[in-house]
């Protein structure tokens, strides 16, 4: 049994699924529910693992998808966006995945679209970073695109955990509920109103042995990591992520 932080491989295999339900938990928040025989054998260890999504713009991407050509060169390539497994049901064969509904880009177009019947085709993920528990407390940080991972990771804590979450989201109406065996705090920040960077540097740490993991906006995401080191955090106990750009590029999103 691996008692420290490491990663896992896994062999990627393209997947096509149907949809199911869909179900919105916010206004800008939907969780559409995937299932299929061809879920068999996916595996997914890491509360914050990627799987990437793949998307037909074109007659020749939606060709290389039929064959299966994932890994095509040039324009016959799907278009691909990475989001994390929220839920994953082997003996349902069931996948849930929360989509912000940003208003553009391909994912959140098809999802907002998304009825049961349709299919959507995914591959991955390519690795999970396991985080053995092996920590007294949790600093989870993110903003809306993180909450499927805050969620799945609050979910897998046990009892006597202490974590605090915060998260940052567009308006009240975005706030969901974060079940979880452990201690938890959550902290919402409004967008526009509440200042991230400001709270994580002026907020004790919580006791013990800390895991700290920050998934924001890219320019954001660095000055809290900075701000995490100088608070003390351990550079071996900190994942910092980045799953978009404020120029509206996505970034692993």
């Amino acid at each position: 049994m691996n008692d420290s932080i490491h990663r896992v491989n896994h062999e990627i295999r393209q997947r096509r699924l149907q949809v199911l339900r869909v179900t919105d938990l916010t206004p800008r928040m939907r969780r559409i529910t995937l299932g299929g025989e061809e879920l068999q054998g996916f595996t997914s260890l890491g509360s914050d693992d990627h799987i990437k999504l793949l998307f037909a713009e074109t007659p020749e991407q939606q060709q290389a998808l039929e064959a299966r050509e994932m890994a095509r060169d040039g324009g016959a390539r799907p278009t691909m966006r990475e989001y994390t497994p929220r839920r994953i049901d082997l003996e349902a064969n069931e996948l849930d995945i929360d989509f912000v509904l940003h208003g553009d880009g391909p994912a959140s177009t098809w999802a907002a679209q998304a009825t049961p019947g349709q299919h959507l085709d995914i591959a991955g993920p390519r690795a999970s970073l396991v985080v053995p528990d092996m920590f007294d407390s949790y600093l989870l940080i993110g903003d809306e695109t993180a909450l499927p991972a805050i969620g799945r990771r609050l979910e897998g804590l046990p009892a006597g955990r202490r974590v605090v979450a915060v998260v940052q989201v567009e308006d009240i109406h975005e706030q969901q509920p974060l079940p979880s065996p452990a201690q938890v705090d959550v902290q919402w920040l409004i967008r526009g109103q509440d200042d991230v960077l400001a709270r994580v540097q002026h907020m004790p740490l919580p006791e013990g042995r800390v895991y700290a993991w920050v998934a924001l906006e890219k320019a954001l995401t660095r000055q809290v990591k900075a701000a995490l080191l100088e608070k003390g955090v351990p550079d071996d106990a900190l994942k910092a992520a980045a799953y978009w750009r404020a120029d509206g590029t996505a970034d692993d999103a």
